[in-house]
């Protein structure tokens, strides 16, 4: 593995909880390949524009039809996708509000889900374009909620990273962090400690 993409989802940024987990596998990771190489994409300190008519449209126009406005949407698209391309793992750092991810990472799917581009339909169904690859998901969590009918973080995210072709994915959960303090520490030794054994 050469290229890393970090995708970080908090609002906190690099002090949210699940950036600093990612950020720890991500610093063992680099520590351990010093020639590889690193790119950063934080949404929640620089988001993704949400999805709209308007920018779904642009997606959709032919490329020789498109004005110069929706030459720009799908040229940001393009950046995050060849991102996406370049890495050869994905380490994605997600914290939970309220059941789900943040909304600014689903701008970020909705922006890097193009036909054509990251995957492709066909009779047998969708089929992902960016295989090859491996993610990893640091997510952080206020309760108890892996394993459980209230996680519906989890299904999602491996669903859409199977959707563009990404199947080895791989989540270090880190939960009741606002339990009490002492739930709070043996959370995060739990992650850190996966952590420790997914950098090696």
């Amino acid at each position: 593995m050469n290229t890393l993409l970090q995708i970080n989802a908090s609002i906190h940024a690099e002090q949210g909880q699940s950036s600093q987990l990612a950020q720890r596998f991500v610093d063992a990771w680099s520590a351990r390949r010093p020639h590889a190489r690193i790119i950063h994409r934080d949404v929640g300190r620089d988001p993704v524009p949400h999805l709209s008519a308007e920018r779904f449209a642009a997606f959709l126009a032919p490329p020789q039809a498109r004005s110069a406005a929706q030459r720009a949407i799908t040229d940001y698209s393009d950046a995050l996708i060849a991102e996406l391309r370049q890495a050869d793992l994905v380490v994605l750092g997600l914290p939970m509000y309220n059941f789900g991810l943040p909304s600014q990472l689903k701008a970020y799917f909705d922006h890097v889900a193009r036909a054509g581009e990251t995957f492709r339909y066909t009779a047998q169904g969708p089929v992902g374009l960016l295989s090859g690859k491996s993610a990893y998901v640091f997510a952080a969590r206020g309760g108890y909620y892996a394993g459980t009918p209230l996680d519906t973080q989890s299904r999602y995210v491996r669903d859409f990273l199977h959707f563009v072709g990404i199947d080895e994915v791989k989540f270090v959960y880190a939960e009741g962090l606002a339990v009490s303090p002492e739930s709070k520490a043996s959370g995060l030794a739990d992650a850190v400690a996966q952590i420790e054994q997914l950098a090696a």
